[in-house]
């Protein structure tokens, strides 16, 4: 039986709705997911609406402003033409394989084709309990809400594929977690909410019919280019490796560490989904963990690439029946494409890095470069995004140097560095000026502080005072701009700032 295309008429039924759904995960069968509407919740108050990005999906902004949006983006109200779901998945949390978990807090009210043609699903997160919930409230305290909203939001100033966030909602009642916190609801927009969990899911129950279903539609909506692959579902794991190997590249180029990689975390249309530990490094150290829940360091910085891998090669298991009859033929094509997975990061992360650095050409050496300057910046401690951003200036003059020495505990470390790197440059056929300029296009000014995220949040929670929060959303989605009145905001987080731990706060 062949999956249901995703058309994009972009037709509803009844009275014109401010969001113009055409709902194309709603026509699976019914095993894929679990049909409900959110739980209503007492005050509904909009905290942010991301205006610009509802106007690339076509809604109607201005009827989604007030109590009317704040009605539909706590859960209150069903907008026409929606058909809200909770999804079925399943998936290996900290490397434990778990059958069943699926949206236990999260309904997918539908699907747009939003200015681009490109079809986006638009989900309430924090919105009531759902057939997955495990004994759980299917509601979000407020941090958790914020901060995913910061953090999507500057992940996508950066270039980095990611899901989106369309509004923030208190929603007047208190969530108890460890105490009484804030109740919030997020309206997150994704290519699709599709995961190498949702893939294991099926396949633990042995349905080859229904992986094979999903697999097609995946196809259909993510990778169209190849349905007239000669191996289709083949082509479609080395479609979502080439997609992941992209994304673990860029999120290490910028210091960034999800926190939790589980399967059920993996996107398959390669989108950074499911802010819960989340940061982004001050000091360099491959080693660095923030996540409360990740002790043994499975999912370090350094460590993400391999994880990505392990993730894929359980995704690969799924369309083993699917890529070839014969079990021994299928393997050997699977385990080469997922062995090929380290090389095809390592290429995305060395081209990055050395755009970072001002080369835009490739020479043996470079790698050894940006490893020398990675362990000199280990060694002393060195802010890694300050590192880089000042480095910029520097590719102007060695006057510049000074700046960044500031940033090493020994000075000297950078110099010896320096010197090298310049010769390097020499051989460049850029000007300074030219390659300074690309350099601050790759390298952050500003990023989601860890300790100001959490001001922002503190702020918020404890006070109801969402001044912070906007202004610190103002300026990280603006990472690379100069932006001397909030310079404060790119520094580092002094002693008493700096935050050892994260937390999901689900």
């Amino acid at each position: 039986m062949p999956a249901p295309s995703p058309d994009t008429t972009g037709k509803i039924s009844g009275k014109r709705s401010p969001i113009p759904f055409d709902n194309s995960y709603a026509r699976l069968p019914a095993g894929f997911y679990a049909r409900l509407d959110p739980t209503p919740v007492a005050k509904p108050k909009v905290i942010a609406f991301n205006r610009e990005l509802a106007l690339e999906l076509g809604l109607d902004a201005d009827a989604l402003h007030g109590e009317a949006g704040a009605a539909i983006f706590a859960g209150n109200k069903v907008p026409e033409g929606a058909e809200p779901l909770a999804m079925a998945y399943a998936g290996h949390q900290f490397g434990q394989f778990v059958p069943q978990l699926g949206d236990g807090r999260a309904i997918l009210l539908g699907e747009v084709v939003d200015s681009n043609g490109n079809r986006r699903d638009i989900q309430l997160k924090g919105s009531g309990p759902t057939p997955f919930s495990r004994r759980g409230d299917g509601r979000s305290a407020l941090g958790p809400v914020l901060r995913e909203y910061l953090v999507s939001e500057a992940m996508h100033a950066l270039g980095v594929p990611t899901t989106r966030a369309l509004a923030a909602v208190l929603t007047g009642e208190q969530v108890r977690r460890e105490e009484m916190l804030p109740g919030g609801v997020i309206t997150r927009v994704a290519s699709s909410h599709v995961r190498v969990g949702t893939f294991q899911f099926f396949a633990a129950r042995g349905g080859e019919e229904a992986v094979r279903m999903l697999a097609d539609y995946v196809i259909d909506r993510h990778y169209p280019e190849i349905k007239s692959a000669e191996q289709p579902y083949l082509a479609l794991l080395d479609a979502v490796m080439e997609r992941q190997a992209q994304l673990i590249a860029k999120w290490m180029s910028i210091g960034f560490i999800h926190g939790v990689m589980n399967t059920d975390n993996t996107a398959i249309s390669g989108e950074t989904i499911d802010f819960g530990p989340c940061a982004f490094m001050d000091a360099y150290d491959p080693a660095t963990v923030f996540s409360a829940i990740d002790q043994f360091g499975r999912y370090a910085y350094v460590n993400q690439a391999r994880i990505a891998q392990w993730n894929l090669a359980r995704l690969a298991e799924t369309l083993l029946p699917l890529i070839d009859a014969d079990t021994t033929r299928a393997v050997e094509q699977a385990t080469a494409l997922v062995e090929g997975f380290p090389a095809r990061f390592l290429g995305h992360w060395q081209a990055l890095m050395s755009r970072k650095i001002g080369l835009s050409t490739r020479e043996d050496g470079d790698m050894a470069l940006i490893e020398e300057l990675l362990d000199a910046m280990r060694e002393n401690t060195a802010d890694f995004t300050l590192t880089f951003r000042r480095l910029c200036d520097s590719a102007l003059s060695p006057d510049a140097d000074e700046a960044v020495q500031a940033l090493f505990t020994r000075p000297l470390a950078f110099q010896s560095w320096a010197v090298r790197w310049r010769q390097r440059l020499s051989r460049e056929t850029t000007t300074p000026q030219e390659r300074a300029s690309a350099m601050r296009r790759a390298n952050p000014a500003y990023i989601p502080r860890n300790h100001r995220v959490e001001q922002a949040l503190e702020a918020g929670v404890e006070r109801g005072d969402f001044a912070p929060f906007h202004k610190l959303l103002a300026i990280i989605t603006r990472p690379y701009d100069d932006q001397p009145e909030n310079a404060a905001y790119a520094e580092p987080p002094g002693i008493g700032e700096r935050v050892m731990q994260t937390f999901c706060g689900t």
